[in-house]
């Protein structure tokens, strides 16, 4: 064996250990990015979920505002008929759509909330996903390069997507 292929031996046993550490920080970052993705979609889902819920929520509201201008409109008709009892039960019913309404509109008002905390909660989890991507994109390049600062951005573009990521439990 000549000396050069001796040292560029030398040189890649020196190297191996790199690639390890490297090779185990992707693992890491890919088992977080993981976690993160699901999470993601749970939160993405639980948005679409309140907002439908809020729409049916608003629909129902709708239903009953327009119950209550019908009595209304009945008890206005029966009281220029001159019928008392007709009159006064249609009041009666539109007074009860009336106090409906305010249940109901809060409802759909605490639903819509919840479905834009939850799409707060997605986005921050989707961008931390980025962020996980290009470390994992880093780490490989790390490895292809030889280049330990590349493996330094993989680790910091990492720790980022993982701290953007963990922000959203803080709108929970």
């Amino acid at each position: 064996m000549s000396a050069a292929e001796e040292l560029q031996e030398h040189v890649e046993h020196a190297q191996a250990p790199f690639d390890k550490r490297v090779a185990a920080t992707m693992a890491i970052i890919a088992a977080v990015l993981a976690v993160v993705s699901v999470l993601g979609h749970i939160a993405t889902t639980d948005e679409l979920l309140a907002q439908q819920k809020a729409s049916d929520q608003w629909s129902y509201y709708q239903a009953k505002s327009i119950r209550r201008y019908q009595s209304e409109f009945a008890t206005d008709l029966f009281a220029s008929m001159k019928n008392e009892a007709m009159s006064k039960q249609y009041a009666n019913n539109a007074e009860k759509y009336r106090s409906d309404d305010a249940d109901i509109q809060k409802e759909a008002q605490n639903l819509e909330n919840e479905s834009h905390l939850r799409g707060r909660q997605a986005l921050r989890l989707h961008f931390g996903e980025v962020f996980l991507e290009i470390a994992i994109v880093f780490a490989s390049l790390a490895i292809l390069t030889k280049r330990a600062f590349v493996w330094y951005g993989a680790i910091g573009a990492g720790a980022a997507g993982a701290v953007i990521a963990a922000t959203a439990l803080q709108f929970s």
